[in-house]
């Protein structure tokens, strides 16, 4: 059994997608589309930069589902590419919709609306320079928890944001209680690595955030996935579009449990997964975590070949 995964912010790239945008008449309608929707060139953003223009968060989150759907409709539009072989569809934070659109569970345009509401909502919940986000390396979660626990921050946010793949646990919070984090992680030898964020996403720092997005996400038509989709808060699968909405506002705060998701998966039989979007995060975090899968990561026409020749295998 197979499963799709589509990425989340940290995979954007100047010129991704450039060369499908220029093959594919599907690709440039869906640029366009993005345009249109959002009133401003972010196919301009995605195609030429300037990179700190692609990077606000505003703009990085509606560009990555760009791509990732622009992908996804090269291969069954242009490919023929059978997607019934794929028992789940999963994504990233950001890319749970992409997941939801791919899967007919939201339109493009809306998930284009909410993804760049959501990037402003996040961006504005804390000041910039007040939070603070660090991956820490090759130890596990229950550990890092034990941590987090013994430092007892009582005033200050210090929280798990993501736990990615095994030995890779993200942190944030405010900048004074990660940094004492980071000083007790030195102590006792853990490494660690200070990430470049424009602020610290998936703790409950981000609860403003996500209080403006529930009046947002409530307004949109969700309707039943035509495929499993395995949410980030719960890392289990729901098709209630009333349920779906909640997870959405609740992933906002939530912990990401990635790593969770794809062990879940996997106890389902899922041997395979494919990554539609740009980069190849999410297939190194697959095989950080699990052993014997096969993992493929879409980004060209040449992979899209590949990855026909060796379904056909």
């Amino acid at each position: 059994m197979k499963a799709l995964i589509f990425p989340g912010q940290g995979s954007q790239l100047v010129g991704m997608g450039f060369e499908l945008y220029n093959n594919f008449n599907v690709v440039k309608n869906i640029f366009n589309e993005a345009d249109n929707k959002l009133n401003y060139p972010i196919s301009k953003i995605i195609l030429e930069g300037p990179e700190d223009q692609l990077q606000l968060t505003k703009n990085t989150q509606p560009a990555i589902l760009v791509v990732s759907y622009s992908i996804f409709k090269v291969l069954k539009d242009e490919f023929n590419f059978d997607f019934n072989q794929f028992k789940y569809f999963a994504g990233h934070s950001l890319g749970e919709y992409s997941a939801l659109v791919c899967a007919n569970a939201l339109e493009f345009n809306d998930a284009l609306y909410l993804l760049h509401e959501r990037g402003k909502s996040m961006q504005n919940a804390v000041p910039v320079g007040h939070g603070s986000m660090i991956a820490v390396l090759g130890t596990k979660i229950d550990v890092i928890k034990k941590l987090i626990k013994d430092m007892n921050f009582q005033k200050g946010v210090c929280e798990i944001a993501n736990d990615n793949a095994e030995g890779q646990v993200i942190i944030s919070g405010d900048k004074k209680s990660v940094d004492s984090f980071q000083n007790y992680l030195k102590e006792n030898k853990i490494k660690f690595i200070p990430l470049r964020v424009s602020a610290p996403f998936h703790c409950s720092l981000m609860l403003p955030a996500a209080e403006v997005m529930k009046s947002i996400i409530d307004k949109i038509n969700f309707k039943s996935p035509s495929k499993n989709i395995i949410n980030n808060v719960t890392a289990g699968k729901e098709s209630n579009p009333e349920k779906i909405k909640e997870l959405l506002f609740k992933q906002i705060y939530s912990t990401v449990r990635w790593r969770e998701s794809i062990i879940n998966m996997s106890k389902e039989n899922i041997q395979t997964f494919v990554e539609i979007g740009p980069g190849k995060v999410l297939t190194g975090m697959v095989k950080r975590t699990l052993k014997n899968v096969n993992c493929f990561s879409i980004n060209t026409i040449a992979d899209i070949k590949n990855l026909i020749n060796e379904f056909k295998k």
